[in-house]
């Protein structure tokens, strides 16, 4: 089990979650933050701090964000666009920086206005 970033993240990227977790899983995408699922510790530190309620806990994920819980995996394992290889389990966000790309899902999706 894992905690989930969903579609409010998408642009706004406010960086009070990935201050606030204790093992350092949540990266940064181009324009939303992911958080890596074998590094995360289901501490919930995440979930409260987020000012737009982007952060699930996977079981209490609404219907309407569902696909996030296969693409915030997908980030790490998948081969994106830009990339010669997955991103994997890094062991940190704060060594890796940021990734520069996102996945399909977020990346053609139109930005807010």
């Amino acid at each position: 089990m894992t905690y989930v970033i969903a579609k409010p993240c998408i642009d706004v990227k406010d960086r009070a979650c990935v201050d606030e977790c204790p093992v350092d899983c949540i990266y940064e995408g181009e324009r939303s933050l992911y958080i890596q699922p074998d590094e995360c510790v289901d501490c919930g530190a995440c979930e409260p701090v987020c000012p737009v309620e982007a952060i699930y806990y996977e079981d209490d994920l609404p219907e309407e964000f569902q696909p996030y819980l296969a693409d915030n995996a997908a980030f790490f394992t998948d081969i994106l666009p830009g990339r010669d290889a997955p991103i994997g389990s890094p062991g940190g966000a704060h060594q890796f920086g940021t990734a520069g790309v996102d996945t399909p899902l977020v990346a053609e999706t139109p930005a807010a206005n």
